[in-house]
Formats: structure tokens, sequence, C-alpha cells
């Protein structure tokens, strides 16, 4: 089948029935699409794609993985309500010559001042009055998502081997192990780093071979935690004398922090998928020093 929507239920649902099924990336079935888009040239396309000697198919998600990611999705447009929320009434507010900073700290004192203000107009006290509301009921809504998601981590062999490598929280662990389990539909960690699309973009003609920018493929939401979590090792690489932080300081130093978060983000999540093939968690490698 084609891993599309719903593609995972009908997956577990084929397989209880005894069938062997194997999902089939979407953007590999269309281009054997041939003439008009209809259910008898898709089951050919996905019976062409099928046969491939090179295509990857895509494991089946166990519906404890789906609940995971489906809480990390929930937790996605919560935060963007959220914010939303803080700019909408930071904008508004200027016309009446009412500025805060941003931050979620300014935000609410700015809030309890208005709503505090015996001689603000009652429509605006009002107002702003919802919207803390609607503030404070998102964010509780946040609070118990990201308990839960750290509750289960905790509880998790793979979360526990993830969160022992630098930068790797409890977000990141979740996402990591809901989207890829094991990393068994990868047969190296150059092909997870492909995936997330933290490698370079190739053009390559004749003799000459030029390298772009990251392709950016893959699961958005994974490879920007990844790269949320790597910002955070770059900026502390400098306190620690490992081999890693070493790494990524002389890194940093050479080609500036964006691109080290970057690279650094590419090394983890190959260190990730080592860890998760040899189910041992990380170990700080020392660096030697020479004693003259």
């Amino acid at each position: 089948m084609e891993a599309c929507y719903s593609s995972h239920y009908w997956g577990r649902f084929c397989r209880q029935a005894g069938h062997e099924v194997k999902l089939i990336p979407a953007q590999h079935v269309t281009p054997f699409v041939r003439g008009n888009k209809n259910d008898s040239n898709d089951a050919l396309a996905i019976f062409e794609a099928s046969s491939r000697p090179h295509i990857r198919f895509v494991p089946i998600k166990t519906e404890e993985q789906q609940e995971i990611l489906m809480m990390h999705r929930i937790r996605e447009r919560l935060i963007k309500q959220r914010i939303a929320c803080t700019n909408q009434i930071r904008g508004l507010l200027v016309d009446f010559g009412i500025v805060f900073p941003q931050g979620f700290t300014a935000f609410k004192q700015a809030m309890w001042d208005i709503i505090c203000d015996e001689q603000q107009r009652s429509t605006i006290k009002f107002l702003v009055n919802q919207i803390y509301d609607e503030y404070l009921m998102i964010s509780t809504q946040l609070k118990s998502i990201n308990a839960l998601i750290k509750q289960l981590v905790e509880k998790s062999a793979i979360g526990q081997i993830l969160m022992s490598l630098p930068g790797i929280g409890y977000i990141i662990a979740s996402a990591f192990e809901a989207a890829i389990d094991k990393g068994q539909a990868f047969s190296s960690p150059k092909e997870l780093a492909v995936w997330l699309g933290l490698t370079p973009r190739q053009y390559a003609s004749g003799n000459k071979s030029t390298l772009g920018k990251i392709s950016k493929r893959g699961d958005r939401y994974l490879r920007k935690q990844l790269i949320h979590g790597a910002r955070t090792v770059v900026s502390h690489a400098h306190k620690k004398n490992d081999v890693l932080n070493q790494w990524i300081t002389q890194l940093k130093e050479r080609v500036g922090f964006n691109k080290a978060t970057i690279a650094t983000a590419h090394k983890l999540a190959r260190i990730m998928w080592v860890l998760l093939k040899k189910q041992t968690p990380y170990q700080t490698q020392a660096c030697l020093v020479e004693v003259a």
C-alpha cells in the first residue's frame, strides 16, 4: 500500500488478517502514475513502485507510537496558539498606548496590570481578561501533555538510551522513538540523516559536484527538535573537554554558530541511530592529553 492517510491502521488490520504488508512512501509512487489520477492508475503505480529494487518500505507504526505522535502534533498546535494569543493582544493594545516586551513573563504581568487598573476602559479589561483566560487554559493543556510525554519516556528503555546523549531531552527522545522506533528502516546512520533532511543538497554534472544547503526532507517536526537540541549543545560546548564538545568548538570557530548547529544535529542523529542499534547508553569519550 501507499504510505498515506490511515495507511498504518489498514496495515495493522491487514497484518492481523495474515497478510504481509509493505508501505511504500508516497513520493516514490507518484512518478509511476500514468494518465489521470484514479484508483486503477494508482494501483498500477503502487505495483510498479513495489517492484523497484531500491524502494525502502515504511515500517508500520503501532498504536502506541501513533498515540505519542498525536500528542506531539497537539502540543505543537497548542504552542502556536499560545504564541498567536500573546502576539495578537500585544499588537492590538499598541493602539491604546499600552506597550510591553515580548515573552510570557512580561505578557502575564501586563495582563494582570490591565485587569487590576481601575481607570482602564471596561471593554478593554473584558477582552484582556478573556485573552488571559485563554492563555492560562492553553498553558494548562501544554503542561499536562508535557507531563504525560515525560512520564512515558521515563518508562521507556529506548527513551532512556536516547536521553543519555547531550542535547536530547524527553521531547526529542519521545518524538524520535515514536517516529523511527529502533531505526530498523535504515541500514546505516547516513540513511537516517538523509531522511531527516540534515544532509546538503547535491548538484553534480560531469566532473563537477556542488553541495548546497540542507535538503529539509523527511520529518520537519523531528528535524526542528533536533536542531533546537543541537543549538543548546553548541552554546555550552566550550565548557566541556570531551571529544564531541571539542569537535563542536573547533567546528564553530571554523564555520560559525549556525552551520555548526546543523552539523551537530546531523552528528547527534547518527549517534542516536548507533545507540539504538547497540541498545547501549551514550558514554562520554575523554580527550587524550599529551604530557610534555
